[in-house]
């Protein structure tokens, strides 16, 4: 057995797979450690985010996942009824698209195999030790050795434990249900939703043809044991009672018990370990937010991990991770806190204030808000940034939408096409205009490309742009 990686990833799960693929393209010697034997049959995320489908168009694999799955072109906050609306955002996936987290990651370990991931199951990370120019893994019994490590290996993280990063936040106050079942009676409506007095139920199809899935907040059942199993009867009755129906549950695949412990680690990186998803935040699962944060999570980790082992980037450039990122987990924290809060009470004041805030996602500014958060159109990273929300103008850090280019003034070519080595890319609009790069970056890294967009948009203006490997603007040449 192979004993030694360029770096070590620990978890199977999506950020794991999407940060090994995304070190293998560039050329890095990885393996994914995963205790389990299989890839899980439960789903517990149903949806991914048009920022995640934007990051598989970088590489051309939306397609993979859209043909998957059921695009949804609105979402929701705390369950509210003013659903969120996506189409106000530049983009090729103004929606988010229902598909089991199975299927996500089918498609995930399909590209990893692809691309030579060494990918062990049943090896579970057991110890992990950074010795200053190396770290030393333990795992499966056997003694490993890499350049770095990464945990991905969820909210119990022993890569986290190990390497001494605080997890700090609020332990879990509430339990919730879900139920992924046959229903003998489905409602008219494939989503239904409804808070009330009486709890909460959010009720979908699972996308077979089959199942559905309930997810209830039951008053009554609030402060059950998580280790308790959730029974059939259990269900049946509080989605009866909520629902004001009964849509006779039968035939369940998963019962499941979850809360909203919410969490986010002090750190990203520590020395030669680092963090990405589920390891470094937790939180109630509210809009689909986690799995979609931790494939973005690995996206900005992955060009930057990799361009620091082949040693053409200093290793400061890691630092830039946790500045990047962190405050990304931080958003999410207070977001997840604050919809639980709102699907966990049911008390008048709560059920005013949800009235309200129905109102106020009315108003399409505040709407566009929200919506810009959970789906990660609207994150930037840096000052120059801001201006994208304000006036709309492309600056460095920001999301760069994906185009049609007139390449040459005749042949046509999607921007993201352009990405989809893992290379930098630099966009001439004006003959002879340069974006400064940073010192450290090779030409070599760089896609030189002389061309116009076929429609202005976030463009209008821009004299040239550089645009990293994961689709932010390093660096914006206005007229």
């Amino acid at each position: 057995m192979k004993k030694t990686y360029e770096v070590i990833v620990a978890g199977a799960g999506p950020a794991g797979l999407w940060l090994a693929c995304e070190l293998r393209l560039a050329g890095v010697d990885v393996a994914v450690m995963e205790r389990r034997t299989e890839r899980s049959a439960q789903s517990r995320a149903l949806t991914v985010h048009g920022r995640s489908l934007e990051i598989f168009a970088l590489r051309g694999l939306a397609d993979r996942f859209v043909a998957a799955g059921k695009p949804i072109p609105t979402g929701h906050y705390a369950v509210l009824d003013t659903r969120l609306d996506f189409s106000p955002f530049e983009t090729s996936f103004p929606y988010t698209l229902f598909i089991p987290q199975a299927a996500t990651e089918e498609r995930l370990e399909m590209r990893a195999a692809e691309l030579g991931v060494d990918i062990l199951r049943g090896t579970a990370v057991a110890g992990v030790e950074d010795l200053g120019d190396h770290v030393r893994v333990s795992a499966g019994g056997e003694t490993f050795t890499s350049l770095y490590v990464v945990g991905a290996d969820g909210a119990r993280s022993l890569v986290r434990e190990q390497a001494a990063i605080a997890f700090d936040g609020f332990a879990a106050r509430n339990t919730m249900m879900l139920a992924d079942v046959v229903l003998g009676m489905p409602p008219a409506r494939p989503v239904v939703s409804v808070t009330d007095e009486n709890g909460s139920v959010m009720l979908a199809p699972l996308g077979d043809g089959i199942h559905h899935r309930i997810v209830l907040v039951d008053p009554r059942r609030m402060h059950v044991p998580r280790s308790e199993p959730v029974t059939l009867e259990e269900v049946a009755d509080a989605a009866q009672r909520i629902l004001g129906l009964d849509c006779q549950p039968r035939d369940p695949i998963w019962l499941s018990r979850f809360t909203d412990e919410t969490r986010l680690a002090s750190a990203y990186r520590k020395g030669r370990v680092m963090l990405v998803g589920d390891a470094a935040h937790i939180h109630a699962p509210m809009g689909g937010q986690g799995m979609n944060v931790g494939i973005q999570d690995a996206m900005n980790l992955g060009w930057k991990l990799a361009a620091v082992v082949r040693g053409s980037a200093p290793e400061t450039l890691l630092d830039s991770y946790e500045e990047e990122r962190r405050p990304v987990g931080q958003t999410l924290y207070a977001n997840t806190l604050a919809q639980a809060g709102l699907v966990t009470r049911f008390d008048p004041a709560t059920l005013a204030l949800r009235a309200t805030l129905n109102d106020l996602l009315a108003i399409p500014a505040a709407n566009r808000r929200m919506a810009g958060e959970l789906s990660g159109f609207d994150l930037a990273y840096g000052p120059e940034a801001a201006a994208v929300r304000t006036d709309g103008r492309l600056a460095a850090g920001a999301r760069v939408p994906d185009t049609v280019l007139a390449i040459h003034g005749k042949e046509e070519k999607n921007l993201y096409g352009l990405l989809e080595a893992g290379n930098w890319l630099h966009l001439a609009f004006d003959a002879g205009a340069e974006a400064p790069p940073p010192a450290w970056l090779d030409a070599n890294a760089v896609r030189f490309v002389s061309a116009a967009p076929k429609h202005d948009g976030i463009f209008a203006g821009v004299r040239a742009a550089l645009v990293r490997p994961d689709g932010y603007a390093a660096a914006v040449v206005r007229q």
